[in-house]
């Protein structure tokens, strides 16, 4: 192994365990001017209790990524139930330009505006403090950029069980 770099057979006997690890599956929703914006994620955590926080590791090239790092952007999770299933379809790919993505749906919405979609687990609404590996040296170093949040609000859902996800294996989504 050089530079850090892990061997074909470490890395393929990796990918199998990080897939075990569990994590929740979440809409993350915004306000781009008066665009709705929206966007599928797993890799988000409790980062902290006071004040309340979380980290979202988001990928380069992502809308809500650009839109964090223009200033401290206020956005929504919303956090799916397990008879939500039907959701992850809708919402794993990004929108097609001028499509709402929210049609059909009864949403609220927040203080900041972001959708609140009907019938979640519940809702944080949040506010972007910084992002790690924001300087074109430290991006070159992975494929992901970790945005830490303050949560500002919240709601609660149903009572049900929140959906968590494991994958085959944990090096692609």
């Amino acid at each position: 192994m050089s530079n850090g770099q892990a061997s074909t057979s470490v890395v393929e006997s990796i990918g199998p365990v990080l897939g075990r690890v569990p994590s929740g599956l979440f809409i993350v929703t915004w306000r781009e001017g008066s665009a709705d914006r929206v966007m599928l994620t797993s890799w988000l955590m409790q980062a902290g209790f006071e004040p309340p926080a979380i980290s979202l590791a988001v990928g380069h090239g992502r809308q809500f990524l650009t839109a964090a790092r223009a200033a401290s952007l206020r956005f929504v999770v919303n956090l799916l139930g397990d008879t939500q299933r039907n959701m992850l379809g809708r919402f794993g790919k990004p929108p097609a330009p001028g499509d709402d993505p929210f049609a059909g749906l009864a949403i609220t919405r927040s203080p900041c505006g972001a959708v609140i979609l009907p019938e979640t687990v519940g809702w944080l609404e949040c506010c972007s403090r910084s992002l790690v590996a924001s300087t074109p040296e430290l991006e070159a170093a992975g494929d992901h950029v970790l945005v830490v949040a303050d949560v500002v609000g919240a709601g609660v859902g149903p009572a049900e069980t929140p959906l968590v996800h494991l994958r085959k294996s944990g090096l692609h989504y």
